[in-house]
């Protein structure tokens, strides 16, 4: 890694890490409509957000959605490398001349779905990263997807979002904002809202607040393989299918309806629920309760 005060163009040690193969998102292609950006202006909430990302002096940080820069530079002063993901051609060309001579800023323009996150590790010579990003609105879901799908090679993400979407990642059981990117994002991160920030501290402001979600990661059920992850994430999309029918109802395209009810009798719950009243661990439980291998126990295939 180059170190301050050296020059030379930091991007070329980035690129062999867009359209890499090691992390896809989970999502199909979301078409963009016109970039419509909101910049962090407001120097207050650009200090606390730093002072709420915990940073440490050998972080690697990948920006995603940097802008103008607003926090890239205050990032750089902290950590030992900010790689700051642009997607609009004129910003990332100005951030490449602005950044030119810091050799703790690289500047890769790129659609951040296509990014490889454990390459930029690899390339940067760390097994981990901090990742932080202001999320455009159109587009949140799928980067967090693709997040989620890349969380092996990170420590701990800090993302602005909008605050309706950050209340449903930190959203609790029982609750009407708790869905299937709640138990998504709950599975592998435990995200809390830290900081609630007013339209007025962005150009140009947003319709509605904005929320800074801190990540820490806690891996629920270490001992799942990947499979069994990406069909239990199947299974809880079919129980939040439609969010207003019952858990039994919700499943009957895919197990009988006697079945489903006995499992949650088993579990002491009442047989009319809906997918939300379940906690991650709870939605876990029914899962592998409904399982082919524990139906392979079941003579009664019930």
């Amino acid at each position: 890694m180059m170190r301050r005060g050296q020059s030379g163009d930091a991007r070329q040690s980035t690129t062999g890490a867009v359209k890499a193969q090691g992390c896809q998102p989970s999502m199909p292609s979301t078409k963009r409509p016109k970039l419509g950006q909101h910049f962090l202006q407001d120097p207050r909430y650009r200090k606390r957000i730093l002072d709420e990302l915990r940073l440490r002096a050998d972080d690697l940080v990948i920006e995603i959605g940097p802008g103008r820069g607003a926090m890239t530079g205050r990032l750089a002063e902290v950590v030992r490398k900010v790689v700051a993901i642009e997607i609009d051609s004129s910003l990332a060309r100005r951030l490449q001349e602005e950044f030119a001579k810091e050799s703790r800023v690289a500047i890769l323009h790129a659609d951040v779905l296509s990014v490889d996150f454990a390459e930029l590790c690899r390339q940067q010579g760390v097994s981990q990263c901090l990742v932080f990003g202001n999320l455009p609105y159109y587009i949140t879901s799928p980067i967090l997807y693709h997040l989620f799908a890349c969380r092996n090679c990170i420590r701990a993400m800090g993302l602005l979002v909008q605050h309706e979407v950050a209340e449903r990642l930190a959203a609790e059981p029982g609750t009407r904002d708790y869905g299937y990117l709640t138990v998504c994002t709950q599975l592998h991160f435990q995200p809390r809202i830290v900081l609630t920030v007013p339209p007025g501290a962005f150009s140009p402001p947003p319709k509605v607040h904005s929320a800074l979600v801190v990540f820490q990661v806690r891996t629920r059920f270490p001992n799942w393989a990947r499979e069994e992850y990406e069909e239990f994430l199947e299974f809880v999309k079919r129980c939040f299918a439609q969010k207003r029918k019952t858990l039994v109802n919700n499943l009957a395209g895919s197990f009988s309806r006697d079945r489903v009810a006995r499992v949650l009798a088993e579990a002491g719950k009442p047989t009319n629920l809906r997918a939300e009243q379940l906690s991650v661990e709870e939605l876990a439980a029914v899962f592998e309760r409904l399982s082919p291998s524990s139906m392979l126990n079941d003579p009664l295939g019930l």
